[in-house]
């Protein structure tokens, strides 16, 4: 897992449903031409059932390196109503940016709500975007 934001409402899937290291192992991935999550870590198998997001985005990471491929920086919008993200931003930023290479300073969080529009706008569930700069070595 990421870093844990403390609320009244969990997050549930088949791992442990970390939306903003999903997404950053999505754009790695895309940013790869090596496809997505749920072509490497596929939710039928049973072995990623509960499976730590941290312990597969650095898998991600060890997979993109032995490509050739080094992150440059990373950019992670999360989208929802609640919680506040602002007073957990630098501590997401200086757990998640060492299972990428990064220091913190290379990876920048945000967030943004969807003025109560759709799922997150209900407090259904959280969504997040991610754009990463990756290079080869």
């Amino acid at each position: 897992m990421g870093c844990e934001v403390p609320h009244e409402r969990g997050l549930a899937g088949h791992s442990d449903a970390d939306v903003m290291l999903h997404a950053l192992m999505d754009a790695l991935l895309g940013a790869a031409g090596l496809g997505d999550i749920g072509q490497h870590f596929p939710d039928t198998d049973p072995a990623y059932k509960g499976a730590d997001s941290a312990r597969l985005l650095e898998q991600v990471v060890g997979d993109l390196s032995e490509r050739g491929w080094q992150v440059v920086n990373a950019d992670v919008c999360l989208i929802g109503e609640r919680p506040k993200i602002g007073p957990h931003r630098q501590r997401m930023r200086d757990r998640v940016a060492p299972l990428l290479g990064l220091s913190p300073d290379a990876l920048n969080v945000k967030a943004t709500t969807t003025e109560q529009l759709g799922f997150t706008g209900r407090g259904e569930g959280l969504a997040a975007q991610a754009v990463v700069l990756i290079r080869r070595n």
